[in-house]
């Protein structure tokens, strides 16, 4: 089921003025309740400003975008938005304002309403959610490190128990344990929560181990949109959009080059390994093999 449709969808910012600039052109998607898409392009290719579009902090210049059955561009209906759709922006730590992490994360659903007991066992959801330890949430934001930082920022968003959550560049300057650590945390929330998830990413290898489908950018247009394996497999494509391949996709090319045919080409390094292991195994069985 359809939780974001989106049709001829035009944004045009400063309209009218010497400043005009089109930023998104007749873009078509829909993303179905539950499923973790990645919104992938270079930089400049309208990522953010499709995304904005989901919680109603831009709305069309032309065109229709629906979300959870409604139209953003219904004033009524986008100033509910923010309960439905959590957007994490990059750098999301940057907007920590409290001065504990608890209080920052109970923000948002103390101005929903929530008190007492009831808030106390959102927040403590949120951060359990992030794998945030307990100790953390009486520290000062500024004392704990920018990979829990990014989780309890994440966490305060995920408090509003959103139906849609996204991210932009939800890795962005973090280290690669770091970043892999706050991905899978996502990736878990969707399977658990049923949650849809849109990531906002030029990190094609990050797509290519979470996400189920992949949208594909460049200069405001949409290039190209379905399964993962179906999307970052094609190099030119995606060189088109200004993307290197992932690395696996890049390794495999090369192995066909020199010859070494893989039966389907791998997203992850995991995929990899599975696909190479039985040619090894097979090779160390000729005579003369290296087992080695």
């Amino acid at each position: 089921m359809p939780c974001i449709e989106i049709e001829n969808l035009i944004h045009v910012y400063f309209p009218g003025t010497p400043l005009e600039t089109p930023a998104l052109v007749d873009i078509n998607l829909t993303v179905e309740q539950g499923e973790f898409l990645a919104l992938v392009g270079a930089a400049g290719s309208g990522k953010s400003t499709l995304a904005r579009h989901f919680n109603g902090l831009l709305v069309p210049t032309a065109g229709r975008v629906r979300v959870l059955g409604g139209d953003v561009a219904d004033r009524r209906y986008r100033r509910q938005l923010w309960r439905k759709v959590g957007l994490v922006f990059q750098f999301p730590e940057r907007q920590i304002f409290s001065g504990t992490v608890q209080e920052d994360i109970a923000f948002g659903p103390r101005n929903m309403g929530l008190s007492g007991a009831a808030l106390d066992e959102r927040v403590l959801w949120a951060a359990e959610a992030v794998q945030l330890p307990e100790e953390a949430l009486r520290a000062d934001p500024n004392q704990i490190s920018g990979g829990m930082r990014r989780r309890a920022a994440i966490a305060g968003v995920l408090a509003m128990r959103p139906e849609i959550l996204v991210l932009d560049e939800p890795g962005a300057g973090l280290d690669g344990r770091t970043r892999e650590r706050v991905l899978r945390v996502v990736k878990e929330l969707q399977n658990t929560e049923k949650m849809t998830v849109i990531i906002i990413t030029h990190q094609l290898e990050d797509a290519a181990a979470y996400a189920h489908r992949v949208a594909l950018l460049k200069q405001g247009r949409l290039l190209a949109a379905g399964g993962a394996g179906d999307i970052l497999v094609r190099e030119e494509l995606l060189r088109e959009a200004g993307l290197e391949p992932p690395f696996t996709v890049e390794l495999a090319g090369e192995l066909s080059r020199s010859g070494v045919l893989l039966p389907q080409t791998p997203l992850t390094p995991d995929d990899t390994v599975k696909l190479l292991a039985p040619r090894l195994v097979k090779d160390n069985r000729k005579p003369g093999g290296d087992p080695c």
